[in-house]
């Protein structure tokens, strides 16, 4: 079986930082893209950032230049790191990733049970 445990999250007031981990463990094949989500309250899931096997990268427009994704491909794990945060970015955030399994033919995409982040004065 395959998990991913997020860790990290916090209360952080605006202007502060954060950084954010996700571990995959268990039978695993190989990872190809891995990603950060976030939930607000009341809101749809929306993409934060992505990274390829590759370490190609993809941010949403609120977050970029603030936020940065990184990948540890020996570990298995994928970092966020939050600069410069706002009261806005306060959400579950989740990891996912893509995981070849030793049991299955093909990927599957996996995710974190979440990691609240909380910015606030």
């Amino acid at each position: 079986q395959v998990q991913l445990v997020e860790s990290g999250g916090g209360l952080v007031q605006p202007g502060g930082s954060l950084r954010l981990s996700c571990a995959a463990s268990g039978s695993i094949v190989s990872i190809n893209d891995m990603g950060w989500y976030r939930q607000a309250p009341g809101k749809q899931r929306e993409l934060v950032a992505t990274i390829t096997s590759g370490s190609n990268t993809n941010y949403a427009d609120s977050v970029k230049g603030r936020f940065a994704i990184s990948r540890d491909n020996a570990k298995n794990t994928v970092y966020l790191q939050m600069n410069s945060l706002k009261p806005e970015d306060t959400a579950v955030y989740y990891c996912n990733a893509d995981i070849k399994g030793y049991y299955s033919s093909t990927t599957r995409l996996f995710w974190g049970q979440g990691t609240q982040v909380t910015i606030s004065s």
